[in-house]
């Protein structure tokens, strides 16, 4: 099977079930950036060894390849089932409660940096944010799974606290945003 197909060559994509749209759609817009997020997510895993976080990571690719999936269905055709359950949220919320507690109070606003993994943890947050945006988007146009929308939004806060923990975990101090007087 050859890799290219030449039928996107004019600026057009097929969807799962066969409709063609402009590859600017906003659904396209939609399953492109959880891609993206899913890419970035396999670039964090690779740079830690911590395999607690290495394993709930693997897991939320996964999660992310089945949104991409249900992102990238026409609405009206027939789809895979969502392989995607409230449990996942919850998991989410499990990690994000331990990682809290082995933190100190969060007291300021912090900037992105300071160790790379904890870089790479805000860069995941940021494309979280904007993959929620565009699928909220989506979702003002054509319904979307309601625990999609669910899902991205608590990842997001999951990628915030993995970058505090990753920093508190490697010795490194939060830059703390400090406004000019």
């Amino acid at each position: 099977m050859k890799i290219y197909t030449k039928t996107g060559d004019a600026g057009q994509t097929s969807l799962f079930g066969g409709c063609r749209v402009s590859k600017n759609h906003v659904r396209v817009e939609a399953y492109g950036t959880v891609d993206e997020l899913n890419a970035f997510i396999g670039l964090l895993h690779d740079s830690l060894s911590e395999e607690a976080v290495r394993e709930c990571l693997r897991e939320i690719q996964h999660r992310l390849f089945s949104i991409g999936s249900a992102l990238a269905t026409e609405p009206q055709g027939a789809s895979m089932p969502l392989d995607l359950q409230p449990t996942d949220i919850t998991l989410l919320e499990s990690a994000i409660d331990d990682m809290t507690q082995q933190l100190p109070p969060l007291r300021h606003f912090i900037l992105p940096g300071g160790f790379p993994t904890v870089s790479l943890a805000h860069v995941c947050r940021t494309v979280c944010r904007r993959a929620e945006r565009v699928v909220v988007a989506l979702h003002e146009r054509e319904p979307v799974s309601e625990l999609i929308l669910q899902y991205l939004n608590r990842l997001s806060d999951y990628f915030f606290v993995l970058a505090r923990y990753l920093g508190h975990q490697a010795g490194a101090q939060e830059i703390k945003w400090v406004p000019r007087t």
